[in-house]
């Protein structure tokens, strides 16, 4: 599912049919292990690898779905020791908030949170919330007296989502009674379910995107799948007659993704340099520990002097990081390397123009001022994997460095490797057999080195290439 706007792409979500994502899905599970260190514990929910409830999830108030700005409840009392909250082998219902990621398992909470089209219900929880993107005090006054007159003293708690902006008292009060139907549903479930198994899942990506993203200000939902647009078109018909007619099917012969450039912007996405229209570029390199932006002026020169062209690159700069991110879905802690400037309103532009892109990101994001390396730190929630991770296994060949070894340095490992098998092993003469790349560098620009080898070791050698062989690939054979 793509979102495109103002004819770019800026954001991509993917679920496979095979394999879909198990955020705001809830189960039952079973402690597997507790660990009072960490302050957390090990629960089996029935995906591949156990997840990871801290005990902050187990208590704190939460919060509504990932990019809603919410306001924050009060700060909680200190966290009380794991081992006072669960122990090992107890059954408990927890809901997923993060994917498995890496090598991470699931991330849990004990609070449950369920979203509908203009709410999120927290049955656990007595907050009552507006959204911080709803701006006008009127209207969020408006909302919350609306939604606490259909909350009726039921002890529990809602967040008012951004789409419910200007919605009548009707609509939501649909909202109420379908949430609280759907907890009747969960409840009475939980207490059936086996432990491992899943009590509620999530609606799945075309559903969910209409339910989260469709607003007033979406001109169109184009789908190229009948199926698909059928069942959205019924659930839009219910949740949000007022948008429904918007849907369309796309019948076109042309895929729908190239009619909006977005396999282009696929592949522009899975590469480490991003071109600015002046001429500048970014270099963008995600690790297991953060994402780092490095910004260059690269062929742009300016017309009046270097700090107007180095302001000039990092405007277009911050522009551009902001709606990577969002559209290579790249979380957790991201350093910014702009160009060094040295007037200070300079630096605060470029970082309001910063901010301003990230406004627009449905994930929550938080900036720092320039440090004194003049770098910006910020973070970015992260619920999924980042585009890259999503579309991408790590390379056969190199073992997902990025590099290969050389052929120069191939060839020294091979005469060590010769070297280490003839004082271990008995043979009159040895094969290594290579890769053409390997074998053409021995044979042809080291062969003196080779027969040097020879006669220390007394032994004949010879060399056989392999297009089978990567790079980094040889044996050495004893005959």
């Amino acid at each position: 599912m793509a979102v495109v706007e103002n004819g770019m792409l800026q954001e991509l979500h993917i679920e496979r049919a095979s394999r879909r994502g198990v955020v705001g899905n809830i189960y039952k599970g079973r402690v597997q292990r507790v660990m009072p260190g960490m302050q957390a514990a090990f629960v089996e929910i029935g995906l591949d690898r156990a997840a990871f409830l801290h005990a902050s999830d187990i208590l704190k108030v939460p919060l509504a779905q990932a990019g809603e700005g919410d306001e924050p409840p009060p700060a909680p009392g200190p966290t009380p020791p794991i081992n006072s909250l669960v122990h090992e082998g107890q059954e408990i219902v927890v809901q997923v908030v993060k994917d498995p990621i890496g090598s991470k398992g699931a991330r849990l909470t004990t609070q449950i949170s369920i979203p509908s089209r203009y709410l999120v219900f927290l049955p656990h929880s007595r907050v009552l919330g507006v959204s911080a993107r709803i701006e006008d005090e009127a209207e969020r006054t408006r909302l919350k007296t609306v939604v606490s007159e259909q909350a009726n003293g039921s002890g529990q708690g809602y967040i008012v989502r951004t789409n419910a902006e200007g919605q009548p008292a009707e609509a939501l009060a649909e909202d109420v009674a379908y949430l609280r139907r759907a907890w009747d549903v969960i409840r009475e479930a939980s207490a059936s379910t086996k432990v491992g198994q899943r009590i509620y899942e999530d609606l799945a990506l075309p559903l969910r995107a209409v339910r989260d993203l469709m607003r007033k200000d979406v001109d169109k939902v184009r789908v190229d799948s009948r199926e698909a647009f059928d069942k959205l078109s019924a659930f839009a018909a219910q949740f949000m007659p007022i948008l429904a007619e918007r849907i369309e099917h796309y019948s076109g012969e042309r895929p729908i993704f190239d009619l909006y450039g977005v396999e282009d912007e696929i592949l522009r996405a899975m590469q480490k340099e991003v071109p600015l229209k002046s001429g500048g570029y970014l270099i963008i390199d995600q690790t297991e520990a953060m994402a780092t932006v490095d910004v260059n002026t690269g062929s742009f020169l300016g017309q009046r002097n270097l700090e107007e062209t180095v302001y000039r690159t990092n405007l277009e700069a911050a522009q551009a990081v902001a709606r990577q991110l969002r559209l290579r879905n790249l979380g957790g802690i991201i350093i910014i390397d702009f160009i060094d400037m040295t007037d200070d309103e300079h630096r605060r532009q470029v970082l309001r123009t910063l901010e301003k892109g990230l406004s627009h990101d449905h994930a929550r994001t938080s900036v720092h001022e320039f440090s004194p390396l003049g770098l910006v730190e910020m973070t970015r929630k992260r619920t999924t994997e980042s585009l890259e991770r999503q579309l991408c296994e790590p390379c056969h060949e190199c073992g997902g460095r990025g590099t290969l070894k050389t052929a120069e340095t191939l060839t020294y490992e091979v005469f060590r490797e010769i070297t280490r098998a003839v004082r271990q092993f008995e043979a009159s003469q040895l094969l290594v057999i290579a890769s053409p790349k390997v074998v053409t560098k021995i044979t042809e620009e080291e062969s003196a080195a080779v027969a040097e080898l020879e006669e220390f070791l007394g032994k004949s050698i010879r060399f056989q290439a392999d297009e089978q062989y990567a790079q980094e690939q040889y044996d050495v054979v004893l005959l």
